[in-house]
């Protein structure tokens, strides 16, 4: 059972390379109760690509969310407010 709702939608946008991309993620509980991370990715104005991650406990779905916000704003994504991924909500 997922304890609280993780959402994450960034962006990262560079005119000058004509770059316009997003990433999405939520930790939600699948029909068999385990934490399934969901992850959407891809340029700004598409569906992107959409990859998901099972797992037993909701502390391990966390911590591979955090990482993997940790890396993205590493990479210069920053967070806006904005629809999320259709697969992703």
């Amino acid at each position: 059972m997922i304890t609280q709702p993780y959402h994450l939608y960034v962006e990262r946008t560079d005119a000058t390379k004509n770059m316009a991309r997003f990433y999405a993620m939520a930790i939600e509980p699948n029909l068999f109760g385990e934490a399934c991370l969901t992850r959407c990715w891809g340029r700004i104005g598409t569906n992107g690509q959409t990859m998901s991650h099972h797992f037993e406990t909701e502390r391990e779905a966390v911590a591979l969310f955090l990482d993997l916000l940790r890396q993205k704003k590493r990479r210069g994504y920053s967070a806006t407010v904005r629809q999320s991924c259709p697969d992703v909500r």
